[in-house]
């Protein structure tokens, strides 16, 4: 097989045992060629930089620097190369991180020699490999309904007569119209709209009611 349909592959990996299991795997590939497994990410990045590996097999819970760390670093300066964690780590927020800072897969230390070949050959290829468990969790991350951010609204925390002026501000009644509607003096209608500016940080009506409007907005479901 010619040198340009080979596939270069580094392991980082503080377990040797792991570490000298995970060379076997590559190497049993007749298309893969190991070119180096490393302990520490500080080596690894140098040694990647050098070795320019179109793969890496990475771990997160390395000493020193983290996994996660330097898979950031390698997609900031060698873009090019794909990054796959190969974890235990099965949580939201490390399988998350690794995708963020630019891991292409993300297999589980059980995976078999086959799956872990398997997805060397398919992040070349563009794809994003990864273990079933790890596709679950992704999407059942993305199933959870979204902790809502709290609106101007919650913050300012406006008074119940403050909220009904606003209310009918938002119909386009006038002062005097809301002053006739809730009983009440303009004098105080403006009293309570100039503690409304304050809270909301506006200085006009219109910019009260755009506020206010889009603070009670919720998203619907299209009929």
């Amino acid at each position: 097989m010619s040198h340009e349909a080979m596939t270069d592959v580094a392991i980082v990996e503080d377990n040797a045992a792991l570490g000298s299991s995970l060379r076997k795997i590559v190497e049993s590939a007749p298309e893969f060629n190991c070119v180096g497994v490393w302990t520490t990410a500080e080596d690894a990045l140098k040694k990647i930089d050098a070795f320019r590996p179109h793969v890496v097999l990475m771990d997160i819970n390395l000493p020193g620097m983290s996994g996660i760390e330097a898979t950031a670093l390698v997609k900031q300066h060698l873009p090019q190369i794909q990054v796959i964690m190969v974890t235990v780590y099965r949580d939201h927020d490390k399988i998350f991180a690794a995708l963020k800072a630019g891991a292409s897969g993300y297999l589980l230390k059980r995976s078999t020699p086959a799956d872990v070949r398997d997805a060397i050959r398919d992040v070349r290829s563009g794809g994003a490999p990864m273990s079933a468990e790890i596709a679950r969790r992704v999407v059942e991350a993305f199933h959870q309904p979204q902790r809502s951010t709290p609106s101007a609204l919650d913050e300012v925390k406006l008074s119940k007569r403050e909220t009904e002026i606003l209310e009918l501000l938002c119909e386009g009644l006038a002062n005097k119209e809301i002053a006739d509607r809730l009983n009440i003096s303009v004098e105080t209608v403006r009293v309570h709209l100039k503690h409304v500016y304050e809270k909301l940080h506006v200085r006009s009506r219109t910019e009260a009611a755009m506020k206010f409007r889009d603070a009670k907005e919720e998203p619907r479901f299209p009929l």
